[in-house]
């Protein structure tokens, strides 16, 4: 749906349209229509209370207090809206100056935006009002002053996004001058932000300056605006009201529609990509099997049962399927191994299986069983509890994945008093055992995470998992940044958890001789599907499919020819906003026919232990020469 019709179909934003439009007729029409009844004296209707002549009443000279209000509407409005662009302009324009400004400038700008905000700004707006004295102009120059910080810590905090993004640096190495990076790098890419907080202070600089002009700080006689005249109503609060709670309506009138215009125009934004729509799915390939109603039946002696596994998720450009009917299992002890590209939706399962992707991911499967455990007939608080319980993840950046204001102490043994309300000696007598496991000492348990190095940390995510003694570990690229020696330990250590406990491992890399060292079966995925599946001693020299082939053929040996290029996967993935009606791999794929455009091959039996998902797999005598 467009902006446009999504806001004509908001009630809210009808209401605001409407506000609004009466605020701008009356700021044109009020002086032309009612500015002489404002201004006219009548001595013979002086201090009258509501009457059909007078609604509001009149004041000390017999003038109309109703045309009075509405009359005021243009200066009122005009005067809040040069304060707020005034200090819009200096506190943007201070702000985000901090990002093309030099280092010790920028160190004396912050200094100088911090210690402007420690004062309050309607006291500051106060003060300054007496120094420029009492009038229009003071009242104006002073809440622009005073909102001159308030502005500038918020382009300052937006700016500073903008100060480490790669076309800035490349503006700069151009050699543009600072004006030019501020006006054409920097403010174009925080103006939507600035622009509704600008809508949103209209509002509260309009009430601010009617209570200057009602502490006569503000407008002076003969000129009026709704503050002054709030003031002149006070005296006769308790005997005619109205007179004085018409101004005050009024600025609370105008006060609302400017804050609901910010909220309208913040909420546009938000939602400007919609959800789109999830388009009916394509129909299943000959051959396929067709999804059950319902779970499909439970196997014994499985620690995970996982059975067309699907993820939707929705992006700018229209839905994507980065999952598509994934389907796997793994026994006690045992460790499969998921490789593939980057984007081939390797870690996008796992995070499916361990319900922890965003909340606009949408995810259908018809089977997922964890340790037994069908997790669509649990309540949200069961299966939450089964979940971390049951499985523990070791996440590719431990860094990012433990807290560095805790020590390992406590996010060792948080889940373990959560869980299975132990006893704070009973828990951190259970983490250090679980630290010596993964050969670190226990002495490591008073230390914070920045103080450990990268295999430290490491082997702390999987000391951490161990606490609960999971059935199931999900490895996401455990080894990535780590070096050759380390990977080494991290897999060793695995390996030897999955003796001593009986835990299954789902071990996600894209290192495809580390895999087929290290695990028991492999899982190959492309595109987010599985492509083939095979035990690990024949990734090497059996897997058929064209493109696991090519994936072992691009891992460098030392007996590679230096003098030659390495080999690589040719081609790109495809473009999941995009997807062919054939197989994913046959634009990239050598042994392409016509069929494979058409239509996607279903994952069969080669044979007991090996599935493949190819129109024209490799044949074995291939494999033989």
């Amino acid at each position: 749906m467009s902006l446009p019709r999504r806001y004509l179909r908001s009630p809210m934003a009808w209401t605001t349209a409407v506000m609004l439009a009466s605020l701008l007729v009356l700021a044109l029409a009020a002086p032309l229509l009612w500015g002489t009844a404002a201004d006219r004296p009548d001595p013979f209707a002086v201090l009258q209370g509501p009457s059909t002549a007078h609604p509001f009443g009149t004041d000390n000279l017999g003038r109309d207090v109703l045309a009075r209000v509405l009359t005021a509407t243009r200066p009122s409005l005009l005067l809040a809206l040069a304060a707020t662009l005034l200090g819009a302009t200096g506190g943007i324009l201070l702000g985000a100056a901090t990002a093309v400004v030099g280092h010790r400038a920028r160190r004396l700008l912050t200094a100088l935006i911090n210690l402007l905000l420690a004062f309050p700004a309607l006291l500051v707006a106060m003060f300054l009002a007496v120094v420029f004295g009492a009038g229009a102009a003071g009242a104006v120059l002073a809440l622009a002053v005073a909102g001159v910080p308030g502005f500038a810590r918020l382009a300052q905090t937006l700016s500073a996004a903008v100060a480490g993004t790669d076309h800035l640096a490349a503006a700069r190495v151009l050699g543009l001058r600072r004006h030019r990076l501020l006006w054409r790098h920097v403010l174009p890419n925080t103006a939507e932000p600035l622009l509704l907080a600008t809508t949103t202070a209209a509002g509260t600089a309009l009430v601010a300056l009617a209570g200057l002009s009602f502490l006569g700080l503000g407008v002076q006689p003969p000129d009026y605006d709704w503050g002054q005249l709030l003031n002149q109503g006070l005296d006769r609060i308790y005997a005619d009201p109205l007179p004085a709670l018409a101004p005050g309506l009024a600025v609370l009138y105008a006060a609302v529609t400017f804050q609901l215009l910010g909220e309208v125009l913040a909420g546009g934004v938000a939602r400007r990509t919609p959800a789109p729509r999830t388009p009916a799915p394509p129909p299943a390939p000959r051959g396929s099997p067709r999804p059950k109603a319902g779970g499909g039946p439970a196997e014994e002696g499985l620690v995970l049962q996982v059975e067309d596994l699907t993820v939707e998720l929705p992006t700018p450009g229209g839905l994507i399927r980065p999952v598509r009917d994934v389907s796997l299992a793994l026994r006690p002890g045992e460790i499969v191994g998921l490789v593939g590209e980057s984007g081939s939706g390797k870690s996008l399962t796992a995070l499916a299986i361990a319900d922890l992707l965003p909340e606009r991911a949408r995810v259908t499967r018809r089977t997922l069983r964890l340790l037994g455990a069908d997790l669509a007939t649990l309540t949200p608080k069961q299966r939450d509890r089964h979940l971390a319980t049951g499985l523990a993840t070791v996440f590719q950046n431990p860094a990012s994945a433990l807290n560095p204001s805790l020590r390992i102490s406590t996010q060792l043994t948080e889940a373990v008093r959560a869980h299975r309300g132990a006893s704070r000696a009973q828990a951190l007598s259970e983490a250090a055992d679980a630290l010596r496991k993964v050969g670190l000492p226990p002495e490591l348990l008073r230390s914070r995470p920045h103080q450990l190095s990268g295999g430290q940390r490491q082997r702390v995510m999987i000391a951490a998992g161990l606490m609960l003694r999971p059935g199931l570990i999900i490895a996401d690229e455990p080894t990535t940044a780590l070096d050759v020696t380390v990977q080494r330990q991290i897999t060793r250590l695995l390996s030897d958890i999955r003796r001593e406990t009986s835990a299954a491992v789902l071990f996600i890399s894209h290192d495809v001789a580390l895999v087929g060292e290290f695990c028991d079966r492999v899982l190959v995925m492309y595109a987010g599907a599985v492509v083939e599946s095979l035990p690990a001693d024949r990734l090497a020299g059996g897997a058929r499919h064209p493109y696991t082939r090519a994936l072992v053929a691009s891992v460098p040996d030392l007996a590679a020819d230096r003098d030659r290029p390495l080999p690589t996967v040719r081609g790109t993935p495809p473009d999941p906003l995009k997807p062919a009606p054939g197989c994913p791999f046959e634009p990239r794929c050598p042994r392409r026919r016509d069929h494979c455009a058409e239509q996607a091959p279903p994952l069969e039996d080669l044979d007991a232990d090996h599935r493949v998902a190819c129109w024209n797999p490799v044949p074995v005598e291939v494999l033989a020469s």
